[in-house]
């Protein structure tokens, strides 16, 4: 027979009953001596018409065992024959309990939903290294780029880069003094400022908006080239995103030029995927990049060739 469904709790629990109509009951006494419930981790049994008066001689609250010969979980001992028999209320060979059935969640102090929380701020520390490599405190080496000097720290570029790791305190150790200035060449000093910002702050400084695509595309062209240059994977990954994003006629070839000879193998696919269409691709061979692209990556060409040739 129908029961009502289980519910969740106030307290974490889950509730319901079912209704249980046993017939027959003259035939199958024999079988089942005292009758067996099956219970879902905890149940109170009852006789239909016993559930507000929960007599404790017909209301049981167990905890769960083991049936082997049924492999459940329940409890074996509701009532004894004789006191059903002379209950009265075995009316047509039949008889009707109800089970109510309880599942216990975990223990816990509290409902979760109703514990106060508190909102957590992001990490703040790439605010106070930016701090730290405006204000210069503690710099222990400088560079000298395109004719400006940028003062840094050591070990925030030792942990940031292998490539200088290696220049400031391994076997290309440069620069041994605070007095020492490291040379950097063929770096523009507006390059070099972004990729310190990135080796202290783990992300790029936020533009005013007034750089229109190009000169965008050029100095991700240039961040990709210092990435690789000094090993620093992510910024790398970064710049190939963005030069994803500008990709046309006129920037495409130069863009897989770099790309073949900087091994970034995900801006390649994304130059390939542009030049699929014959349109485009007499287009782009109209263009000086492609020029360019023929003398210094024949193998980026070939590469184009074969991928569209074989799709």
């Amino acid at each position: 027979m129908p029961g009502r469904p289980t519910r969740p709790l106030l307290d974490g629990h889950a509730s319901g009953y079912h209704v249980l109509r046993i017939e027959d009951y003259s035939r199958i006494k024999s079988t089942v001596p005292n009758g067996e419930l099956v219970e879902s981790r905890r149940s109170r049994t009852c006789f239909i018409d016993q559930v507000e008066d929960q007599k404790p001689s017909y209301v049981r609250t167990v905890e769960p065992n083991n049936f082997v010969s049924h492999g459940s979980w329940g409890r074996g001992k509701f009532v004894r024959r004789a006191e059903l028999e002379q209950s009265g209320r075995l009316k047509d060979d039949c008889f009707t309990v109800r089970c109510d059935i309880v599942v216990i969640g975990k223990p816990r102090a509290m409902d979760t939903a109703a514990a106060p929380s508190i909102l957590v701020p992001p990490p703040d520390w790439p605010q106070h290294f930016r701090a730290l490599m405006l204000s210069e405190r503690g710099a222990d080496v400088r560079f000298c780029v395109g004719g400006q000097k940028f003062a840094a720290h050591r070990c925030v570029l030792s942990a940031r880069s292998p490539v200088f790791n290696a220049q400031l305190f391994g076997a290309m150790r440069e620069g041994t003094t605070t007095q020492d200035c490291i040379q950097i060449d063929d770096m523009m000093p507006q390059v070099f400022k972004t990729l310190l910002h990135f080796l202290y702050t783990d992300a790029l400084p936020e533009t005013d908006g007034k750089d229109d695509e190009a000169a965008s595309a050029a100095m991700a062209q240039d961040l990709l080239e210092a990435a690789d240059r000094y090993d620093m994977q992510r910024l790398k990954m970064i710049c190939e995103d963005r030069l994803c994003r500008h990709i046309d006629v006129s920037t495409v070839a130069t863009t897989l030029a770099l790309a073949e000879q900087h091994r970034c193998q995900g801006l390649k696919e994304a130059c390939y995927e542009f030049l699929k269409s014959p349109k485009t691709l007499d287009a782009v061979m109209a263009t000086d990049g492609f020029q360019h692209l023929v003398k210094s990556c024949p193998s980026a060409l070939f590469e184009l060739m074969s991928k569209l040739c074989c799709p």
